[in-house]
């Protein structure tokens, strides 16, 4: 019997991930839910972490990239005094100290965390080292060495200090930037060790908290009858792309894979739209207008 191969449903749908799930099992819940056809997400997060994980359903899968090279808002809480081999709350205790940072000592070691540093990942992360994931080689106790890599912090912020044990930041970095690795260096440089226990990410991109749903009420919305009317447009990912309007028989050239010719347009990629619907994105080199994803919107 062929496989049926569910609805086409095409945007992006954003979730408020609860703690203790993977972000696999957040898209899993939601294909069973939504029976999209085609689903993926834009940047993994923890099973510790909550906060927005951005879906991407049928079309916008061709979009997660320009989501996933988005900005990224995390607000987390540091517990001062134990180094954890994860650099988490869910990690064995591998060091311990008495010490703990005033607010003065924070403010003062924070500027060297913010602009362009390099961050050495966390053992347990997903990266490949020869073909196997760090996180396995971790568990097998093999203790894999990891590069230091170049990351950005835009903004790098202490929001509390709820007691001696604890303090609550706010970070806005960019692609590839690991927050167990912040906590883990913040602790190591004030001198008192420091790990994650607690995570939530409140923006990625474009997408924004308020835009998300619950796992529950996406539930229900989507019970009796299935709506669609928690998509956003599969061009959302896409805002900081400009756009490029065109006519209906020059949309029909590009989505056929032909070039089309445009004038008083600088060279690069944009975002092409006919009628208020994503055509294509298009590199634009001299006035041609070369389509290098097409949409089937």
């Amino acid at each position: 019997m062929r496989k049926k191969k569910g609805l086409k449903l095409d945007g992006w749908l954003i979730i408020d991930k609860p703690p203790g799930f993977t972000s696999a099992h957040v898209v899993a819940k939601v294909k069973r839910m939504t029976q999209a056809a085609k689903i993926g997400h834009a940047g993994t997060l923890d099973p510790l972490a909550t906060g927005i994980l951005p879906l991407a359903l049928g079309e916008a899968t061709k979009t997660v990239a320009y989501a996933m090279d988005g900005a990224k808002t995390y607000r987390f809480t540091i517990r001062w005094g134990e180094r954890r081999d994860s650099d988490d709350a869910e990690g064995a205790v591998v060091a311990t100290s008495d010490a703990r940072p005033d607010r003065a000592a924070i403010a003062a070691l924070l500027p060297g965390f913010r602009g362009d540093i390099m961050q050495v990942p966390p053992v347990y992360s997903a990266l490949k080292i020869d073909g196997e994931r760090a996180y396995d080689l971790a568990r097998r106790g093999e203790a894999p060495v990891l590069e230091a890599r170049p990351i950005r912090i835009d903004r790098f912020d202490l929001i509390d200090m709820p007691d001696a044990d604890h303090a609550v930041f706010e970070v806005d970095c960019g692609k590839g930037s690991y927050i167990r690795a912040l906590a883990r260096d913040l602790g190591e440089g004030l001198g008192c060790h420091g790990h994650i226990v607690a995570l939530r990410r409140t923006r990625v991109g474009p997408f924004r908290e308020e835009q998300a749903f619950s796992l529950e009420k996406l539930g229900e919305l989507w019970e009796n009858p299935p709506s669609s009317d928690t998509l956003l447009p599969v061009e959302t990912a896409l805002d900081d792309i400009p756009a490029l309007a065109v006519t209906g028989p020059q949309a029909d050239r590009l989505r056929s894979g032909q070039e089309i010719r445009v004038v008083n347009r600088d060279d690069g990629i944009s975002r092409v739209m006919n009628a208020g619907t994503l055509v294509a994105l298009a590199e634009i080199e001299d006035g041609q207008v070369r389509p290098v994803r097409v949409f089937n919107l």
